[in-house]
């Protein structure tokens, strides 16, 4: 099984990812943590990818194409993969399928995890933070309990996030999606591309992935 999978700020896609890894046991692929592991661990392309970042610049894709390389040659990922966070543009799509077909891991589908966006501007926009521990909780779905503590034992000190108000949520979900509608029909174009309705309990969205994958 060998997925990329798609979805705006807040559509899940994460969350999907990690647990379709769990049932599956094909190892979910982020592009974000494959950077931190790559710096963390200075190789040649993680120190490549640091002197960018440090200059305020984006990783190219040729950096970021042979990481996902490097990770794809592991053990866990014979079976499978899951590539959550890339690509994220038609040039990176090509890309994509070009290193796949060179390895004999081409895609076998496309999700694309679909949500009105005013749920998701629900769900973005009533997002905390505590400012001392980092969890992340949610005003209407996910408070912290009553008898709930932070690290020093005091309650949560929850904070909205600059990227978290409407204004904000708003831009980049219209970014999003001027962004992602060329990756969409590309996808659909090649056969690829299931399209899921990811609104409703994590049961829910599990079962009409697990349909729409089989």
């Amino acid at each position: 099984m060998r997925l990329v999978l798609l979805g705006a700020p807040g559509s899940g896609k994460g969350t999907q990812a990690q647990r379709l890894q769990a049932r599956r046991g094909v190892p979910q692929v982020s592009t974000g943590d494959l950077l931190r592991e790559a710096v963390a661990a200075g190789s040649e392309l993680g120190r490549a990818a640091k002197a960018v970042m440090d200059a305020g610049q984006l990783v190219d894709d040729r950096t970021m194409l042979g990481i996902i390389r490097e990770r794809l040659a592991k053990p866990d990922a014979k079976r499978g993969f899951i590539l959550d966070g890339f690509p994220r543009t038609l040039v990176q799509a090509d890309g994509l399928a070009e290193l796949l077909v060179a390895i004999g891991q081409p895609l076998d589908a496309v999700v694309m995890l679909d949500i009105d966006p005013e749920v998701l501007l629900a769900r973005l926009a009533g997002r905390r933070s505590c400012r001392r521990c980092g969890r992340v909780f949610h005003v209407v779905s996910n408070p912290p309990a009553a008898q709930d503590r932070c690290v020093d034992g005091g309650p949560h000190d929850l904070f909205q996030r600059p990227d978290d108000n409407e204004a904000t949520v708003r831009e980049r979900l219209a970014v999003y999606r001027e962004r992602t509608q060329p990756l969409i029909d590309y996808y659909a174009r090649k056969g690829l591309l299931r399209r899921i309705d990811a609104d409703g309990s994590l049961d829910e969205v599990d079962d009409r992935l697990e349909r729409a994958i089989a």
